[in-house]
């Protein structure tokens, strides 16, 4: 699955994980449905154990075993991305070897979380995972769970070590957005509301929650954008732009899953202790949809 260094783009679907109805096992029947609907609509990128995926509700075998079983279900038709992070730099390059492994294209990679180091601590542990591997690498910057900002100064520097190619901004922030774009760096935003937006400023693609439950939506906006049908890609984008913000605005997990349920797809719940929505913001999910 290799490509041209610094070629990513497009719609990646950070892949929802569907679990068995008791919210056990990892339903791998369920599991390839899914994926054949967002590869049928014409995603360009499969992320697999995002945060969407919920990896950290994951057990160490269990997202090895999705990651090989996504791989070898997608097989070339989309570029697929792996999430390896960890919290321990040794185990964040296990993760990195067993993706590289089964042929991941990129390798989506976070600071080391929680009470996690200074900069110069992430950055060591960023130079330590690309110099493990040869697959290329894309920083993950969403400093609300990891406790760690990734500031544009530090990004430029991070863009200096080899196989680091990209940064996944997940701030919300477009003036931040904007400042990484003009730097030269290669984003991916991760932000749903600024979807639109984000393209239309440059950004090599976008990280997109909710593309679980609107992928052709999701396809439609950024190939309008990238061919310069703008008046097309906003029009769709007011139709779609309530239900993404609903998603950024609820619990993240559990209103992509509802959203989903609701158009049709086999998403079923997040694995506990998340609960799943509940009958307010399902109601307010409802007037949401109403706008598609």
């Amino acid at each position: 699955m290799s490509q041209s260094k610094g070629q990513l783009k497009g719609v990646c679907t950070p892949v929802c994980t569907v679990f068995a109805e008791d919210g056990g096992k990892i339903d791998q029947v369920a599991q390839c449905r899914h994926l054949d609907t967002l590869l049928e609509a014409g995603v360009h990128i499969i992320c697999v154990c995002g945060g969407t995926g919920e990896f950290s509700f994951l057990t160490a075998d269990e997202r090895r075993s999705l990651t090989e079983h996504v791989a070898k279900h997608v097989d070339g038709r989309a570029k697929l991305i792996v999430h390896a992070s960890a919290v321990m730099t040794e185990e964040t390059i296990e993760y990195a070897k067993h993706a590289e492994g089964v042929g991941a294209d990129c390798l989506l990679v976070l600071p080391p979380y929680f009470e996690g180091p200074t900069l110069e601590g992430t950055f060591e542990h960023y130079e330590k995972v690309a110099s493990a591997v040869s697959t290329e690498i894309m920083a993950y910057n969403i400093p609300v769970h990891s406790g760690i900002d990734l500031e544009p100064e530090f990004v430029k520097r991070l863009m200096a070590v080899d196989n680091i190619e990209y940064l996944k901004d997940s701030t919300g922030d477009f003036i931040r957005l904007q400042q990484l774009i003009k730097a030269g760096i290669r984003v991916f935003n991760g932000a749903d509301p600024l979807m639109l937006y984000g393209l239309m400023a440059g950004a090599s693609g976008c990280f997109w929650g909710t593309s679980n439950a609107i992928p052709k939506q999701a396809v439609t906006v950024f190939e309008a954008v990238s061919n310069g049908r703008l008046d097309e890609a906003l029009a769709l984008w007011q139709r779609i732009y309530a239900v993404n913000d609903f998603i950024w605005n609820n619990p993240f997990n559990p209103a992509v899953k509802a959203l989903g349920n609701s158009l049709g797809h086999d998403l079923r719940d997040c694995r506990r202790p998340v609960q799943p929505l509940t009958t307010n913001e399902i109601a307010a999910l409802e007037v949401a949809i109403a706008d598609l």
